[in-house]
């Protein structure tokens, strides 16, 4: 199949309120221009330089979502341009994106990242680092005006056994629950982005509003 028929069928077994993030990382521009012409207009990259060189070559309506793990010192190359960052794992990130984004004038959407899987290798917050950065953001003089975070992000164990994947998504969908009425002028919590192409489906079971899909649409790498 093509990734145009990948795309379509996966676009139509998705809920309406669920957003697709199409995982390009590694791809040529002629790969993502097919995704382009069926309509894709969120793509997902884990490595900045080559979201950049992306970002430069191809039309300027795409939203471009940092996906994988991010470094302070690399912020400033996406902070032009970059629509949402999924990986945020610190509060010292997050104020080096809100520096950033007022270098370029702009507010930089965010994802808080959250440790779900019992694996070591997968980055992210534990609840209580996640607690001590929201009653940051909720203090007055807090200045962080241009960064908004707009929800949480995590990643299941990599195993076949379902049950395990579906009890951490579930956990993930209660943290996100439980600050669902927060509400400042600079955290509107609405997305839910967890599920990729192996687990999409539980994921969007256990209330995922986001999914990032790669090999699905463009095969693998």
């Amino acid at each position: 199949m093509s990734i145009q028929n990948n795309l379509r069928s996966i676009q139509a077994s998705l809920p309406e309120k669920v957003t697709l993030v199409a995982v390009s990382k590694t791809k040529p521009v002629s790969d993502l221009m097919e995704a382009y012409e069926a309509g894709q207009r969120i793509f997902g990259e884990n490595k900045i330089q080559e979201m950049t060189e992306k970002w430069e070559a191809m039309p300027k309506d795409i939203q471009w979502h940092m996906i994988g793990h991010v470094q302070t010192n690399k912020v400033k190359y996406m902070a032009p341009f970059v629509s949402l960052i999924h990986g945020v794992d610190s509060l010292k990130l997050l104020q080096e994106i809100n520096k950033q984004a007022q270098k370029n004038s702009r507010i930089i959407d965010c994802l808080l990242q959250i440790y779900i899987a019992e694996e070591e290798s997968k980055f992210g917050l534990d609840e209580k680092e996640l607690e001590t950065i929201f009653e940051f953001i909720q203090e007055e003089k807090n200045e962080m005006n241009h960064i908004r975070i707009v929800g949480l992000m995590g990643m299941a164990t990599f195993t076949n056994n379902t049950a395990q994947v579906e009890k951490e998504f579930s956990r993930l969908k209660t943290i996100f629950d439980s600050y669902s009425n927060l509400n400042t002028k600079n955290c509107q919590l609405n997305t839910l982005s967890m599920g990729m192409s192996g687990d999409y489906q539980l994921a969007i079971k256990c209330g995922s509003t986001m999914v990032r899909i790669g090999s699905s649409i463009f095969g693998g790498r």
